[in-house]
């Protein structure tokens, strides 16, 4: 079975920036889309950013031009970097992978343990 496990979170000001990273625990044979949610405390988890197997992104509106998504294919990891952080983008941050951990695999979804981000003076 493959964990997602995310790093890089923390407490930081606003106006700050913080980087978030998620590698998986083993080699999957293939990722279509890797993704970014979070959820604030009382909220739904929401969509971040994502980015499909073809590099293409999306971003949510309220990061658009703040929040930058990467992938390492080779690496099977995904970053979110994360600029003039705001005290509403405080919440618990996952990864999400939607992938096939071996090629006789059916897709699924794949989640990490969540970081928690804080944007707070």
């Amino acid at each position: 079975q493959v964990q997602l496990v995310e790093s890089g979170g923390g407490l930081v000001q606003p106006g700050g920036s913080l980087r978030l990273s998620c590698a998986a625990s083993a080699r999957i044979f293939s990722i279509n889309a890797m993704g970014w949610y979070r959820q604030a405390p009382g909220k739904e988890r929401e969509l971040v950013a994502a980015t499909s197997r073809d590099g293409s992104t999306a971003y949510a509106d309220s990061v658009q031009g703040r929040f930058t998504i990467a992938r390492d294919n080779a690496k099977n990891m995904v970053y979110l970097q994360m600029d003039s952080l705001k005290p509403e983008d405080t919440a618990v941050y996952y990864c999400n992978f939607k992938a096939k951990f071996r090629s006789w695999s059916e897709e699924n979804d794949y989640w990490g343990q969540g970081t928690q981000v804080t944007v707070s003076p």
